[in-house]
């Protein structure tokens, strides 16, 4: 064991207010003297493994992680290897159009029962509208109908979902204003499962890259998707949506959103949970629209996006007896790690949940904004 890094690690620890044990008081438990030197190698992806690993553990895990991230405590930290190493990929090739469906085979492929478990009935992957819920599933219909609204959405309108996941959007959008739909996702599960719970509503959902999508739609919403196509890809992004959006169309892009322009993701994000994934800022989003859209309408609900991720973390736990059967001990702290470790960084505002309402020429007299 390095002295050095030891006494590095703690100091950072102390400086961000944490207490290490054993003890009552202790918000981390540090059971292996190797950690130091692994987190001054790995960063966060060996704060990550290491947690998965077992040699360390938190009785509070997202109020440790939100501490560390509240203190920027990875900035005082040295380039790390696998850093480096993520930022050099990113940089060198374009994995997002490489290995479209690289995420699909890895993160939603999974087990459809494991998302069930944790998610609404509606299978919503993403972040619910808290503002006048109090249930997951109160606040995820929430969140649909407010997109519905923002689009302004009425009988017979043909509705186009880009990454629609397992449908959920699409099937309320039919069922509460009339619309018809088109999902895309590249996950074979998803759009198995969405078939067969979309039978008998005008929607359909395809398994294809939204890059081959043809014909013109009244409105196109984006939910929980553009964290996947990656910077150089931006601006054909949104090229494509306005070749498939009708002149006087709405476009709503829902996105996890950085305050720092990046062009790679986390590392351990990147391994674990979603492969090729990046969070896009708004100068980049600004760029990538540029003299194709009029942006109408930016709504940052971030904050909800804690109590979402928390919200599915006590649903995991609570059938983690049943899900046993089919995941090991290591698959459950990963899975634990991922939904605190983003709770911590939006409870930090170090991340947002943008809402961006974008028109091809413009609403005429002004868009008014729905909340």
């Amino acid at each position: 064991m390095s002295y050095a890094a030891k006494r590095f690690v703690l100091d950072q620890l102390d400086r961000a207010g944490i207490v290490t044990g054993p003890g009552p008081d202790a918000d981390v438990t540090i059971h292996d003297e190797r950690l130091y030197a692994r987190l001054l190698r790995d960063g966060t992806l060996g704060l990550g493994e290491s947690y998965m690993d077992g040699w360390w553990d938190a009785e509070q895990l997202d109020a440790l992680l939100f501490k560390l991230a509240a203190a920027r405590v990875q900035d005082a930290f040295p380039r790390d290897l696998p850093l480096i190493a993520s930022t050099l990929k990113a940089r060198l090739l374009n994995l997002q159009r490489l290995r479209v469906r690289e995420v699909a085979e890895k993160h939603y492929d999974l087990d459809n029962d494991l998302y069930a478990a944790m998610l609404d009935r509606r299978m919503i992957y993403s972040c619910a509208y808290w503002a006048q819920a109090d249930t997951l599933e109160a606040a995820q219909d929430a969140k649909l109908d407010l997109i519905c609204r923002k689009l302004g959405l009425e009988p017979g309108m043909a509705v186009l979902d880009i990454g629609s996941g397992w449908g959920g959007f699409l099937h309320f959008a039919a069922e509460r204003y009339g619309i018809s739909g088109l999902g895309v996702t590249v996950s074979q599960e998803q759009a198995d499962y969405a078939n067969a719970r979309g039978q008998g509503l005008p929607v359909e959902t395809r398994l294809m890259d939204y890059m081959a999508l043809e014909g013109q739609f009244d409105r196109i919403v984006s939910i929980g998707m553009f964290e996947h196509v990656g910077y150089k890809n931006y601006r054909a992004f949104f090229e494509k949506v306005r070749s498939l959006l009708k002149p006087e169309g709405l476009f709503l892009l829902h996105t996890i959103g950085g305050n720092v322009s990046t062009t790679h993701g986390d590392p351990w994000a990147e391994k674990y949970i979603f492969p090729n994934g990046m969070l896009p800022s708004i100068a980049q989003i600004g760029a990538a629209v540029e003299d194709l859209f009029v942006m109408e309408d930016w709504h940052n609900f971030g904050a909800d996006y804690d109590r979402t991720l928390m919200a599915w973390r006590a649903r995991f736990d609570a059938a983690w007896p049943e899900l046993s059967q089919r995941y090991d001990e290591r698959f459950r702290r990963m899975w634990r790690y991922y939904l605190s470790v983003f709770a911590a960084l939006f409870r930090a505002r170090q991340i947002n949940l943008w809402q961006i309402v974008l028109s091809p020429e413009g609403v005429p007299g002004g868009y008014r904004r729905v909340s």
